[in-house]
């Protein structure tokens, strides 16, 4: 006896078929893939990570000026700082603590709805702890001044999928590696900025910090409003520290040098304000200055 069919059986959608056919480089990448991860998870097994061996490395590591600069960024988000451990910070804790792999995939990239989907993950293979993300990234450029803009150049979409991969990633690193271990390293990559390069004086290192800037268009006016006004004279080993970081997120791209040290605008209510107070005390402003009205300026209409 038959039963007629439900209304779930009669919308319901049939599975996609498997594929009648694997081609013979396929099958040879998956065995291939396979066999990495079950020879990985055996050789951290068997050769397990030594904590005292890691912390060892770890302090050599981060005790070096050169990788110590490039642990962290920082750039400016409307009127508040943003900071933090960089991509290479935490590959190179992954690198110390060992028996980890992590990476980037692309899964989809869809050209016409300007969008890539990709996955980052991170994987300790001596403790099976594994983290991932699957996100979206847009195919858009976002500037403070311009919005948002289409990438339609393959390259731009690709540098634009690395940078927020690299992020996704970071995070995912920082998973699975133990919280104690982060902050032993970012107290060591700290301290060595702050200790500068070799026995230099500090004197020459803030005269080598302000002509570094200088290269860059930065006044050491603004050096010093963006160390709270302190002037160059009185900087400590925190300030040059600081200082460094700002030089390589800038070279990193991460924040430009405008928006690091804004310049200075005077705004309208400012010019009134010192006409006014020009006026009350019987001062008239330069002549040229931008305190005249373009059509009362000294000497409008005379005759030569």
């Amino acid at each position: 006896m038959s039963y007629p069919a439900t209304t779930e059986q009669q919308f319901a959608v049939p599975p996609a078929p498997a594929p009648a056919f694997v081609g013979q480089g396929t099958a040879v990448e998956q065995s291939r893939a396979v066999a990495e991860v079950q020879a990985a998870v055996i050789v951290a097994r068997q050769f397990p990570r030594n904590e005292a061996q890691a912390i060892a490395k770890m302090r050599t590591g981060f005790s070096q000026h050169s990788l110590a600069v490039r642990s962290f960024f920082r750039f400016r988000r409307g009127k508040s700082q943003v900071s933090g451990e960089t991509i290479q910070f935490a590959k190179e804790l992954a690198r110390c603590w060992t028996n980890i792999h992590y990476g980037v995939h692309e899964l989809r990239r869809d050209d016409a709805a300007g969008e890539s989907e990709m996955q980052a993950w991170a994987w300790d293979l001596e403790t099976n702890e594994r983290a991932s993300t699957t996100f979206i990234v847009p195919h858009t450029r976002w500037t403070t001044d311009n919005g948002g803009t289409r990438l339609e150049d393959p390259r731009d979409v690709y540098e634009n999928n690395s940078n927020n991969g690299a992020r996704r990633l970071r995070e995912m690193i920082f998973s699975v590696l133990p919280d104690w271990f982060r902050e032993q390293a970012k107290e060591i990559a700290t301290n060595t900025i702050e200790r500068g390069q070799g026995d230099k004086p500090i004197a020459q290192r803030i005269a080598d910090c302000i002509a570094h800037f200088e290269g860059l268009g930065v006044t050491v006016e603004q050096l010093e409003e963006n160390r709270s006004g302190r002037p160059s004279g009185k900087w400590t080993n925190l300030d040059l520290g600081q200082l460094s970081v700002i030089s390589e997120s800038i070279r990193r791209g991460e924040v430009t040098v405008e928006e690091e040290f804004p310049q200075q605008r005077v705004t309208a209510v400012e010019i009134r304000q010192q006409h006014e107070q020009q006026a009350m005390t019987g001062q008239a402003p330069a002549e040229g200055s931008a305190q005249w009205p373009a059509t009362r300026q000294p000497g409008a209409g005379a005759e030569s």
